[in-house]
């Protein structure tokens, strides 16, 4: 936590020898790198933002996808970036919180990124699929328990976010589940839809809801800091006595390290008032996705004591990466 802290200063450093361009800008389109396919959560997400942003800063807004290794591959291309406010990401903080514990990583996740803003958290679903028989959670804890290794239980892979709540969940229930790590949710979806697996956990999003509606997919429980308002009936994790796997995904926008806090303040600022639009906020709580926001400080912390306990939960449970 004291890096995130510490790489204020010295964007505050940074900002006394800001070089001409940079004290106008933007001074030429804004790039926003997602670092995962076009079509998901994060991308809409971003573009809706990226459309409020150019509004207000006066520049074109550019959306890039750069997919690939769990969101590393696009954070490695903004970590090269100049960090004059022209190039961002938005991305979930595991680049930053879990890549680097779980293998290695081609950027400094301490020293080469400045957290702008928080944006939403993406709550995680466990989801039965046309395979399992168990009609809620409990039961199916207590088919793991009679049955061990019978369930299959598949995530978006190795090391992922679902696999750590599988990894935590089993330890505090005392059961036993067969891991199916996937490269990635397309193809996962698509088996779950034909029950090549029993359960599986995944971030919330416009597929996963209309598959649930149609009935395809059931809701066992979600992975948030409350119930979402869209499945009300749908326990957390915490509420059905398993606080410790009770994990979401946080999203927000990033820049190169040593962003002057000058761009990060105005960066700051719009993007909260893109977070609090009546639009933007309709597209994330109509995905299952909550809005956040607040202060490039306060996400700093989070992303800093995020890094911190999952390093703690890899360790304790062994997870390595493919």
């Amino acid at each position: 936590m004291q890096q995130f802290t510490r790489r204020s200063a010295l964007a505050g450093l940074a900002a006394l020898a800001l070089p001409l361009h940079a004290q106008t800008w933007p001074s030429r389109p804004i790039r926003i790198i997602v670092p995962y396919p076009t079509g998901g959560v994060s991308d809409l997400v971003a573009r809706a933002i990226g459309e409020k942003l150019a509004a207000a800063l006066g520049q074109p807004v550019v959306v890039e996808n750069k997919a690939g290794a769990s969101g590393t591959i696009g954070m490695d291309v903004l970590a090269k970036a100049q960090p004059d406010g022209h190039t961002l990401a938005f991305s979930a903080i595991s680049p930053l919180t879990l890549s680097p514990v779980v293998g290695k990583v081609p950027y400094d996740a301490e020293k080469d990124f400045t957290p702008v803003a928080s944006a939403m958290i993406s709550p995680v679903l466990l989801l039965a699929t046309p395979a399992l028989a168990a009609r809620d959670f409990r039961e199916l804890l207590t088919r793991a328990r009679d049955w061990p290794n019978t369930i299959r239980w598949a995530t978006s892979g190795q090391a992922s976010l679902g696999h750590l709540m599988l990894e935590q969940l089993q330890a505090a229930a005392k059961v036993r589940m067969v891991h199916i790590p996937y490269k990635g949710g397309g193809q996962q979806v698509t088996d779950a839809l034909s029950g090549q697996f029993e359960v599986l956990s995944t971030n919330a999003g416009p597929v996963i809801s209309e598959h649930i509606k149609s009935g395809r997919l059931r809701p066992l429980a979600v992975g948030a800091p409350r119930r979402l308002d869209t499945l009300p009936q749908v326990p957390t994790l915490a509420e059905l006595g398993f606080p410790a796997a009770n994990l979401s995904s946080q999203f927000g926008f990033f820049a190169p390290g040593n962003l002057p806090v000058r761009i990060s303040d105005r960066l700051n600022g719009e993007i909260n008032k893109a977070l609090e639009s009546e639009d933007v906020r309709k597209r994330l709580v109509a995905s299952e996705n909550v809005p956040t926001g607040g202060t490039a400080r306060d996400f700093a912390r989070q992303v800093a004591a995020e890094a911190d306990s999952t390093a703690q939960i890899v360790k304790a449970v062994g997870i390595k990466a493919d």
